[in-house]
């Protein structure tokens, strides 16, 4: 007995120096867990999916203390599920976003089309606050984009990031060399200035990726010639009402406008509306936030610019930053 108790005395001893040492991870957080469905209001047996596409479009994880699956692929998750949901009969998506990187956008539209492609059920876009560039680009999947009176969105158009350090360093006496396989391949770097060659390969590469844009939305809005929709991708950001005007929606409305346009082009009298959210997460009414992240203008403002050209690394970016 004595030998016993000395025993669990020396394993209790370490043990606690094992976790004073840091050898020992201790996980006070729970995971996130699956997404699970949760009934906001209505009632029948039809149900109307809500998702959420808020703040910056990014297939980076977020770093906070509860992990999440990053915007892409929590999409896909919910799309995913909902693509096995017969009961399933319509989908809004509820954007708040200035856009986000080329990468990102792209997925999401594409995923947003499969899944229509699939399901061959009505999509509904309903720009809250801003829905621009990449936060628009993923909205033209949708067969209908309703926007809120305050809305702003438009922005058409591709962005580049970077920096150049140079400066700083050689106040601080640090000097960088890059040793390379070839003249080009360090262009970009946040070390040296960019000669105007490498900005015309950039440009080569950024007028690619803005022919793509001009295409989606092209497809996405039929009402829209060629010409139009170039002439209204020259950057600018666009109020709800303009943006109707111009064509770049199709009616002027509120999130429950939204819900209520797709049950009608589903055929549906009553329909329960539902979200799929994570353990954790309070979901109250339409209007609740359940992802992680800032969404909408003042998302703008928490913008991790380091985050986005992490390492010194050009992005390109479908994206409104004024």
């Amino acid at each position: 007995m004595r030998h016993s108790h000395a025993s669990r005395m020396s394993l209790a001893m370490v043990g606690l120096i094992s976790l004073m040492s840091g050898c020992i991870t201790i996980n006070l957080l729970p995971g996130p867990g699956p997404l699970k469905e949760e009934q906001l209001s209505g009632s029948g047996s039809s149900k109307v999916l809500l998702v959420e596409l808020s703040g910056l479009i990014s297939s980076q994880d977020d770093g906070g203390f509860i992990e999440r699956p990053n915007l892409v692929a929590h999409l896909k998750e919910g799309l995913t599920r909902a693509a096995e949901d017969t009961a399933v009969k319509a989908v809004v998506v509820r954007i708040n976003s200035p856009g986000g990187t080329v990468t990102a956008s792209d997925v999401l539209y594409h995923e947003l089309r499969v899944f229509k492609e699939t399901r061959k059920i009505p999509i509904i876009a309903s720009i809250m606050d801003l829905g621009a560039s990449g936060g628009y680009y993923v909205a033209v999947a949708a067969d209908t984009i309703v926007a809120h009176p305050s809305s702003v969105t438009g922005s058409l158009g591709v962005i580049m990031l970077t920096v150049n350090a140079r400066g700083l360093l050689e106040k601080v006496g640090v000097e960088t060399t890059a040793v390379t396989s070839g003249p080009k391949k360090d262009m970009g770097s946040p070390f040296r200035p960019m000669t105007e060659e490498e900005r015309t390969i950039f440009q080569g590469v950024i007028d690619s990726f803005y022919q793509r844009f001009l295409h989606v939305v092209q497809v996405g809005r039929r009402n829209l010639t060629a010409d139009q929709v170039r002439k209204l991708a020259d950057g600018r950001i666009y109020s709800g009402e303009q943006a109707k005007e111009l064509g770049l929606v199709d009616a002027i409305g509120y999130l429950d406008d939204a819900i209520e346009m797709a049950k009608k082009q589903a055929g549906l009298a009553e329909a329960r509306v539902v979200v799929y959210r994570r353990p954790g997460e309070y979901v109250n009414n339409i209007y609740s936030r359940w992802l992680g992240g800032g969404g909408g203008l003042a998302g703008l403002t928490n913008l991790d610019l380091m985050a986005l050209i992490r390492g010194g690394t050009p992005q390109f970016m479908y994206l409104w930053m004024p």
